[in-house]
């Protein structure tokens, strides 16, 4: 039964929260059993699995390690990797001796790695593998002081992290010495860098203490009572505050870990695990909706109907369960038997909820995966935040599409009454950006209220909602404001649209640039008898246009007249990350879109 709402009612914090980071490691043993699973990954297609007991002894032969290296405190030590255990084990033995760990998406453009490595100055780096290696290689070569380097997996001419330890004399000196740092080190003390992905310019130094880190997960995750010792699937980047937050408290709650192979396993992987809930962003939350579509597309006769019907019915569901009345949910019981009870065996059959953050999530699909049964709880933060700012909250029963729910209890949030931007005070903001006075006191104002540059407003029931984003806002030719994310997320929910952004900056009207969601579509060609060679020759063929342009219609109908689309383009490729026009975050880069796109852009507003 869905708990009832209760938008006055606090949400107390997890009573007994380390000071520090790497202290969960020793809570974890003695609270959950030395024997207990932390991590787990893929190794030659089974699952690895690494107890608690062995991942303190890993973690502190590391941290001896570094010592020996003359890594000090303060002093940063980069990783760039994908996700597994290793990557934790560095990250809480950097910690622990009082250095700083600088995390650096795997996937991040060459002049990110540049700039971060030349910015941080890393005493030590662990890289993944070979082809990380070489990402990092030609930059290492040029520093004035060249960090050492270690991989996780062998390399020629390069020491293994498993060398390393094999390498370090454990004994009592050596223990003792470690103790010594642990004990230097104060919850106020940085404990890692985190480079933002640089939408609009170069990326800063996110500088977040071990206070800062503790009191996010204090606060934020007793909104998602669940029980200790599940297991969860992590499949985002550690690099990014969101799921290294998120596996903080994992390691407090007693739950295992255990990472995808890869983006492409996802599903399966899931399947295997059978996790209770994971993390996860829109994108790969609308990427796993269309291949349940494109599967329903597939089906014949009678079935292909009921699927689409119990899709269609799940759509207008009423996730805060107020307006379902008795005879639609006669219909979602049918719809439960006849299909979407497949679909929680997809995800495992045991998936109680999906957290949900990063960008704003098509309301559209948190009432489908509602009426699942599946419940995605959508949050709200920013890396200088560590990261959760609010969040809806099955501790309170709060749940409603197009809101991020109530703030936490560790922040004070007001909303600029002239500009209507969202500041943020508390425990979890960010001391600052590393090397950057000037920016850190634009960030953060006189009274301590960090300036997020997220537009939003409370509702009639005193959720958060996200409105825009300040930088991204424009004005028409005849003054008028226009926020595109607004415009972005609605033409989102289209199955025919994978990307959009909108232009328009003192323009007469809007414009939009439009991805095709290009499964869909040749699903569509084929249906309608059109043939699908090539993306580049399907984006020109006039019946795909005109179908463009019933789709862009329908969706203007949500908006005023001078935010409508007037013109738009279809691209004959998907955006990506190594093309930098997305972020790691999968955000998309507006201004080397535009950029790249210009003449294109030029062309829908001539005359």
């Amino acid at each position: 039964m869905k708990k009832k709402a209760n938008i006055h009612a606090t949400v107390q914090p997890y009573a007994d929260i380390p000071l520090r980071t790497f202290d969960l490691l020793p809570r974890f043993v003695e609270k959950y059993g030395k024997k207990k699973v932390m991590f787990a990954c893929k190794v030659d297609g089974a699952w690895k699995k690494f107890i608690g007991r062995d991942v303190v002894k890993m973690t502190d032969t590391i941290s001896q390690g570094l010592i020996g290296l003359g890594v000090g405190k303060g002093d940063r030590v980069a990783v760039v990797s994908n996700n597994c255990p290793q990557w934790n084990m560095v990250d809480f033995a950097v910690q622990q001796i009082g250095a700083i760990l600088v995390p650096i998406y795997p996937t991040a453009r060459q002049t990110d790695y540049e700039h971060i490595m030349h910015h941080a100055e890393p005493k030590v780096v662990f890289v993944e593998g070979s082809l990380l290696h070489n990402k990092v290689k030609g930059i290492i070569e040029q520093m004035e002081v060249r960090p050492k380097e270690f991989t996780f997996n062998p390399v020629e001419g390069l020491m293994t992290l498993r060398g390393m330890m094999v390498s370090v004399k454990v004994d009592k000196k050596s223990l003792a010495a470690l103790q010594a740092r642990k004990d230097e080190v104060d919850e106020e003390d940085v404990a890692t860098i985190i480079y933002t992905s640089g939408t609009l310019g170069t990326p800063k130094g996110v500088m977040l203490t071990h206070h800062n880190l503790m009191s996010c997960v204090a606060y934020y995750g007793p909104h998602y009572p669940v029980p200790s010792s599940q297991k969860v699937v992590s499949f985002l980047p550690l690099s990014h505050i969101y799921e290294r937050s998120v596996l903080y408290t994992h390691v407090y709650l007693g739950n295992a870990t255990y990472y995808v192979e890869n983006f492409g396993t996802i599903m399966r992987d899931i399947a295997d695990v059978k996790p209770e809930h994971f993390t996860t962003v829109p994108r790969v939350v609308e990427k796993v909706y269309n291949g349940f579509m494109r599967k329903g597309d597939k089906l014949k006769g009678a079935k292909k109907r009921i699927f689409h019907w119990a899709f269609q019915l799940a759509e207008r569901y009423d996730e805060t369960g107020s307006k379902n009345n008795r005879a639609y949910r006669f219909k979602l019981y049918w719809a439960n038997r006849l299909v979407f009870k497949d679909v929680r065996k997809a995800f495992g059959g045991r998936l109680e909820f999906i957290i949900s953050g990063g960008a704003s999530l098509q309301p559209r699909l948190v009432r489908l995966f509602a009426a699942m049964d599946i419940p995605i709880i959508e949050g709200y933060g920013l890396t200088e935040t560590s990261p959760v700012i609010a969040t809806n909250s099955l501790a309170l029963g709060i749940m409603k599409a197009g809101t991020v729910g109530v703030p936490c209890g560790s922040v004070n949030i007001k909303i600029d009454p002239e500009s209507g931007e969202i500041l943020v005070k508390g425990s979890p903001v960010m001391k600052g950006y590393y090397k950057d006075e000037e920016q850190t006191k634009i960030a953060i104002d006189e009274e301590g209220y960090f300036h997020t540059g997220d537009i939003g407003e409370f509702d009639e029931e005193g959720l958060l909602r996200i409105t825009g984003r300040m930088k991204e806002i424009f004005k028409d030719s005849m003054g008028k404001y226009i926020s595109p994310a607004l415009i972005e997320n609605r033409f989102a929910e289209s199955p025919f649209i994978s990307n959009i952004m909108v232009v328009g900056e003192n323009q007469k009207f809007a414009a939009a640039l439009i991805v095709p969601n290009f499964e869909h579509l040749k699903t569509w060609c084929e249906e309608n008898h059109i043939a699908f060679t090539t993306n580049t020759e399907v984006v020109k063929d006039k019946k795909v246009i005109d179908r463009y342009r019933k789709e862009v219609d329908s969706y203007n109908k949500f908006f005023g007249d001078y935010e409508k689309i007037k013109r738009f383009e279809l691209l004959d490729h998907e955006w990506t990350i190594d093309d930098g026009e997305i972020t790691p975050s999968l955000k998309i880069r507006r201004k080397a879109i535009a950029e790249r796109y210009q003449d294109m852009i030029d062309g829908m507003f001539a005359e």
